[in-house]
């Protein structure tokens, strides 16, 4: 049976409605508890492989919401006959990191399963592959090319770069820095020094949560 033969067939059409549900119910429900700020599998013990994983990446803040928003999103564009093909491609990345997580830790609760929604995450990306096509056809190129420098392309690359570096290096009030001794440099400066050792104590000395140590620190130069 020819890919044009399978997508005119009631049954195949069928079996690929399924797979598309399927595979947007595992995601829908795994970020559900990731936008809810659960730990994802909460009952697998901190101390097995992949719980040691789990257990860091819940306390890793906005980046354990972003992948909870991507999971859902990517299940809600699976179920939209005009989308289906975009969320197979956001999909795919995510369930490739899991099945690898999965089988290198050796954790019996993905073991099986995300090997299985990797192919079908195939399937999905085969099924579309004539609007994929395109990407990977040669670009005619230009028969002339312009000697001319792009000037304002170039100031405003480097303009934007330069607002870039400028905001991520001031829109935080604290950072935890790479060791006690460097995240103490930025005590003196701080609003709070004593609230601002307390932080890096906290960070590098008793390993706190950065969301624990970032509440204290909140909470000492509010009651100040």
């Amino acid at each position: 049976m020819t890919l044009q033969e399978a997508r005119q067939n009631r049954w195949m059409r069928y079996f690929t409605t399924f797979v598309r549900v399927a595979l947007a119910f595992g995601f829908f429900t795994a970020g559900m508890v990731k936008i809810m700020g659960e730990r994802f599998a909460s009952g697998l013990s901190v101390n097995h492989p992949m719980g040691h994983y789990l257990e860091a990446l819940s306390h890793t803040g906005n980046y354990y919401l972003f992948i909870g928003i991507a999971q859902v999103l990517a299940a809600v564009l699976l179920l939209i006959p005009r989308t289906a093909l975009l969320g197979a491609i956001l999909y795919f990345p995510v369930i490739l990191n899991i099945c690898i997580l999965s089988l290198a830790v050796r954790f019996e609760g993905s073991l099986i399963t995300s090997p299985l929604m990797v192919l079908a995450n195939l399937y999905l990306l085969l099924w579309d592959c004539d609007k994929l096509k395109p990407l990977f056809q040669r670009a005619n190129r230009p028969q002339t090319l312009s000697n001319q420098f792009p000037w304002k392309f170039f100031a405003a690359g480097l303009a934007i770069v330069a607002l870039v570096v400028l905001i991520l290096t001031h829109v935080y009030d604290i950072m935890p820095r790479n060791s006690l001794s460097d995240c103490e440099t930025q005590c003196k400066n701080s609003k709070d020094p004593a609230a601002c050792k307390v932080f890096c104590e906290g960070i590098h000395s008793k390993g706190e949560p950065l969301d624990k140590a970032l509440d204290d620190y909140h909470r000492a130069i509010q009651n100040k």
